[in-house]
Order: structure tokens, then sequence, then C-alpha cells
């Protein structure tokens, strides 16, 4: 299942993201703090099938709790309210945000033991690359 994004993950680098969040409609203080951020990102599963997702950086802290295929309310770091919905595709962790009639796709898949998470955006692509914390 998802077992293998399971734990703390640092960002190592990020290519392209300020593109993916101005196609994404955010604004140039939230770009600004965007890009200045290195999020870690903690993965957890509990006993009940909810996965956690905790997001910190310096400048805030996120956290979604989710089942798979279950679709849910969150607020993006940039402050979108989206209904997102998270999948597991074939090894990978597809989140689906919708919100206002627009869609974005955040597939997060392992690569050489690193997170290598694809943002795309109509035709605007960025790739988050993410390694184990130990």
């Amino acid at each position: 299942m998802v077992e293998q994004f399971v734990g703390k993950w640092k960002m190592t680098s990020s290519d392209n993201f300020d593109e993916y969040m101005k196609a994404v409609g955010a604004g140039f203080a939230a770009r600004q703090m965007a890009n200045l951020a290195k999020p870690s990102l903690s993965i957890a599963v509990d006993d009940q099938g909810f996965i956690s997702m905790k997001a910190v950086t310096t400048f805030k802290t996120l956290e979604i709790k989710f089942k798979l295929e279950e679709e849910f309310d969150e607020t993006t770091p940039d402050d979108r309210k989206v209904r997102t919905t998270m999948s597991l595709v074939d090894n990978k962790l597809i989140q689906k945000q919708t919100w206002e009639g627009h869609t974005t796709i955040i597939e997060r898949e392992i690569q050489d033991s690193k997170m290598i998470a694809t943002c795309t955006m109509n035709d605007v692509v960025a790739v988050r690359t993410y390694e184990k914390d130990a």
C-alpha cells in the first residue's frame, strides 16, 4: 500500500516550482515564501487506516489526514480552499486538488530511495525531490 512513503522526508531540490505556483494562482508573497521554504514531510498511517501528511517549514506547519479514494476539504499552503482526493495508482500516491473549476495533480513516487513529487497544473510541471531524513 503506502508503506514505501511512510517516514520523514526532507526536500533536497525543487525545479520550476515558482512557475507552478503562478499557474495555480498563488500571489507574489506566497510564492516567495514557498520558494524559500525547504519543507520536511512526515507521512504516517494509523491503525484505522488514516494516512497523515505533515509538512513543516519555518513559515508554517500543515497537516492533512485522509483515507485513499475519499474526497476531503484541504487548505493549501497558499490558502486555496480545495477538494482533494488521494489515490494509490501504480505505486504512485496521487493527490488531485480541485477548486473553482481548476484541477492540479501532485504525483509522489519512490525512485532510488528518493521521493519525487511531480506537480502539474495545465502544461506547467514542477518537480520536487525529497530524501529520507534519518
